[in-house]
């Protein structure tokens, strides 16, 4: 049985002033306008071209959880993803741009807000305020693939001296590397390949997106008590910790479900344990995570992925509402297993 030291526990904790990111994950880095984002991999692979990406925890959870951060009138160039793709907005207000050429619809988004992006299909985004944004992401699968780009995007990336290689590594040209002999260029999608990838109605796209303000505590979770909310966000199927499917549900997978917890000043979450892999992310506020060895303090923006079947509980210590996104990695989570017979009555 592992024991859970407070130094080991640091390691699953990767706080947001620690965060390495890079600015040429993407074929689509020297792009006017999509030049000055920089990417994080947080936990798992991600779909970073470039090697140089820095994987801060590489455990396998079930999902991949990543960020983006941009200044104002930063893009993300048109792409599809092969699994869900799903945005935490942390700071900033930003625009989702849909369809190979961005004219097939757009949702404005905020701090606070979620929204989940289908399979198959070219979504971008852009910063639309002054300052910088921090976008969370949560991919679904251990291996989310790589993404699709839109044909403009391979030629503004050529322009700019970046191949893609089949398989998903950049070469940067400018920096003397060449494409290996025998090595294929990844090509622009066909035609064809662009029906496939045909962008629903925003009627529909408009149901999978949920604003902060509309965040329900739900009073059937098993974590609600006097100062603690559970709210559902996404969840494609009923679970057994009290959480029926929704409010939002794909027409594709997901395969984790994704929660809000909100404390007041001096709520506690007594020791419980999980049988999925839970990764907590602070949207705001301070939040204490507590368990038999050692407790850790979490600010905004903090990322922790909780061990499978540790014991552990939460505390809001500060005068503010602590506020943290969860995602759990299985479509139908357990419920939870409290530490003592008084915590479950």
């Amino acid at each position: 049985m592992t024991v859970w030291t407070q130094s080991e526990m640091e390691k699953r904790l990767v706080r947001y002033a620690d965060l390495k990111g890079l600015r040429n994950a993407f074929i689509d880095a020297r792009t006017p306008g999509s030049d000055r984002k920089e990417n994080f991999t947080i936990i798992g692979p991600g779909v970073s071209e470039n090697p140089a990406q820095v994987v801060h925890i590489p455990e396998a959870h079930g999902f991949n959880f990543g960020a983006a951060r941009q200044p104002f009138g930063c893009t993300n160039s048109q792409h599809s993803h092969l699994t869900a793709e799903t945005f935490l907005v942390h700071t900033g207000k930003w625009r989702f741009v849909f369809g190979a050429n961005k004219d097939e619809g757009y949702l404005d988004v905020e701090p606070g807000d979620v929204a989940t992006v289908p399979t198959h299909m070219f979504r971008g985004f852009e910063k639309r305020d002054e300052g910088t944004g921090f976008l969370a992401v949560v991919l679904g699968h251990d291996d989310p693939g790589k993404v699709v780009w839109a044909p403009s995007v391979f030629k503004m990336a050529e322009d700019f001296g970046l191949k893609l290689l089949k398989g998903g590594k950049l070469i940067d040209t400018t920096l003397g590397e060449k494409v290996p002999e025998g090595a294929e260029l990844e090509q622009p999608p066909t035609p064809e390949k662009l029906r496939e990838l045909a962008t629903p109605p925003m009627s529909v796209l408009g149901q999978y997106y949920l604003p902060h303000a509309k965040m329900v505590g739900n009073p059937g979770s098993a974590l609600a008590s006097e100062g603690v909310e559970e709210a559902a966000l996404i969840g494609d199927v009923d679970a057994a910790d009290g959480f029926k499917a929704g409010p939002i549900v794909g027409h594709w997978q997901h395969g984790f479900a994704l929660r809000r917890l909100k404390l007041a000043t001096g709520a506690t979450i007594p020791a419980h344990s999980r049988a999925e892999q839970e990764v907590i992310f602070v949207q705001s506020g301070t939040l204490e995570f507590n368990w038999a060895d050692g407790k850790l303090i979490l600010g905004a923006g903090d990322t922790l992925t909780v061990p499978v079947g540790l014991a552990h509980g939460f505390r809001n210590p500060a005068s503010a509402d602590a506020i943290a996104f969860v995602v759990r990695g299985a479509a139908a989570p357990a419920a939870p297993v409290w530490a003592t017979a008084k915590a479950a009555e």
